[in-house]
């Protein structure tokens, strides 16, 4: 009888999601059909709209998209969760219900979001401040400056709760252009000034991403000082931080997914390994370390920020394939997905 050989196996570390916003998306009900947007303000106004209007609960829906997740090998998330006049903190709870149905198989921080804005929405500095009594871990904020008009008001209160709190701080900056690169500046010193270097970060820095020659060695050379991080997501047509050149200059660096099939995008595969891909397609990565290099962006990385300890003989991801390049380029589903030694998925489903 002709002896069969057994297809090649790359193991790879756990992935982790290090920017979703699970509250948000539709996963696992009917097509979601969206308007155009062109301001901040026009998405949100969306996003609202389309909350308000969703038939199935918060819990449902991202209880639905942590399964999809962790069965493509997702290990841990950070969930930017909505808090704000809009949903109160009822957010916070129906994530953290869905996170706890998956204790065990997936880690999932969740970060109080006042989307609608802290200071110019009333009375979400209260709802923050409860949302970190109630399932919340991470103070969250926005825009200090293009949404809300007070760069030292934004960020006293956010650095004010957590301190408080004792919690760590994430804040969403889209502002581009220099406003954006001041707002990274002052983020960063405010950090190092309250002694939480790496416990602060900022997602999205666009102005960051946008930034080229001297500009982005200058500000890659601040925020490395301060220890901060920043989070990319590989957004539509929105600049993508130069992952490989940052690192270079010692910045800390992870990837999210963002939107998933929400409001703000129909996109969004609840798979890391897909951001992996997409993360070396903006990026123009060509080579086998800069495709292994977004690999470890999507998975180490997120591990590092959430400061999660794996041990890659019992937590790993099993792919069929030659090389972990060629993983990140074909994203096959995983064989099996492994935690503390146990099987949890197979074949990109959980096992329970």
């Amino acid at each position: 009888m002709p002896q069969t050989t057994a297809p090649p196996i790359v193991v790879a570390a756990p992935l982790v999601d290090a920017h979703i916003h699970p509250d948000k998306s539709s996963w696992g009900g009917p097509w979601l059909s969206r308007d155009r947007a062109d301001t901040l303000r026009d998405f949100i106004d969306n996003d609202v709209r389309t909350q308000a209007a969703y038939t199935r609960s918060v819990e449902d829906r991202a209880l639905a998209l942590f399964r999809t997740a962790a069965g493509q090998g997702t290990r841990a998330m950070r969930a930017h969760v909505d808090v704000g006049p809009a949903c109160g903190v009822a957010n916070v709870h129906g994530v953290r219900a869905a996170a706890d149905r998956l204790r065990g198989v997936l880690d999932v921080e969740i970060v109080a979001f006042p989307q609608q804005g802290l200071l110019t929405a009333p009375g979400t500095f209260d709802l923050l401040d409860a949302a970190l009594g109630e399932g919340a871990d991470v103070v969250g904020g926005i825009d200090p400056e293009g949404l809300e008009g007070d760069v030292d008001g934004h960020l006293d209160a956010v650095f004010g709760l957590a301190a408080k709190h004792g919690a760590d701080v994430d804040i969403h900056l889209h502002d581009g252009g220099d406003a954006g690169l001041d707002q990274t500046r002052r983020i960063a010193a405010r950090a190092t000034a309250e002694g939480m270097g790496p416990r602060v970060t900022v997602s999205h820095a666009f102005a960051v991403a946008a930034a080229t020659g001297d500009a982005l060695t200058s500000i890659a050379d601040d925020v490395a000082a301060a220890g901060i991080w920043l989070v990319t997501c590989a957004l539509g047509g929105d600049p993508v931080l130069p992952v490989r050149f940052l690192r270079e200059r010692g910045v800390n660096v992870a990837v999210g997914s963002d939107g998933v099939r929400d409001a703000w995008t129909p996109f969004g595969s609840g798979s890391m390994l897909d951001r992996a891909h997409l993360l070396s397609y903006r990026t123009d990565a060509m080579t086998d370390a800069d495709l292994e290099l977004a690999y470890d962006a999507c998975s180490t990385a997120g591990a590092k920020l959430l400061r999660i300890t794996t041990d890659p003989s019992g937590d790993r991801i099993e792919y069929p394939g030659e090389c972990l390049a060629q993983v990140v380029i074909d994203r096959p589903t995983p064989i099996r997905v492994l935690r503390d030694g146990d099987e949890i998925a197979r074949d990109g489903v959980l096992v329970s």
